[in-house]
């Protein structure tokens, strides 16, 4: 939103939304429980540009994993140990502006594991120049999905074919050349939408 000249970013809550995390009790790695509280308060104070937003979303994080069976020691530990390593404690203590600005500014900056993967990728002599090769269209391929059906065999490649030779395979058209492979999946496209596609 627009403050008086300044932007304010927050985070989006839908509100039927519930507030359900992973239960503490589930059978998961323990190294997954313990990042969540980690992984949030870093979205959160990426996302939150004023330090009231931050405070509402580490609170509602408090609830959620009280109600998924966190225990409070667990919670103050991980909330802790978050604001110490990002030196903002007095984020946690005071809801000091200055400080969690600083806070804000950094990690909103600071490349995520995603993006350090991609940037080292990108150095790696051997991998960056095949990563850098445009895919190149082929417009003689074709390849119109279908939806997957259970049982031995379906009959839609066989209808397939039988209806582009029917209306496309004619040595006038400029379609007349394209190859068609056809996909088995779940999203399913429809012969009418590749029918529309065509003309």
């Amino acid at each position: 939103m627009n403050e008086y000249g300044q932007l304010r970013t927050t985070i989006y809550h839908k509100p039927a939304a519930e507030p359900y995390i992973l239960p503490y009790t589930s059978d998961h790695p323990r190294h997954i429980h313990r990042d969540i509280p980690h992984a949030t308060l870093l979205r959160a104070a990426r996302i939150c540009s004023n330090v009231h937003d931050f405070n509402s979303e580490r609170i509602r994080l408090d609830v959620s994993l009280l109600l998924n069976n966190y225990r409070t020691n667990f919670m103050s530990k991980k909330f802790n140990r978050f604001f110490h390593l990002n030196n903002a404690m007095l984020v946690l203590n005071q809801l000091d502006e200055h400080v969690y600005h600083r806070l804000h500014q950094t990690l909103l900056h600071q490349p995520t594991r995603r993006e350090e993967q991609f940037i080292k990728m990108m150095h790696d002599p051997i991998v960056s120049p095949q990563v850098l090769q445009p895919n190149t269209w082929n417009c003689k391929l074709m390849y119109p999905h279908y939806m997957f059906e259970s049982g031995q065999s379906t009959d839609f490649p066989r209808e397939f074919y039988k209806w582009w030779k029917t209306h496309y395979a004619i040595a006038a058209l400029p379609v007349h050349n394209v190859q068609i492979r056809l996909v088995a999946d779940t999203r399913g496209g429809t012969l009418t939408l590749i029918k529309s596609t065509l003309k």
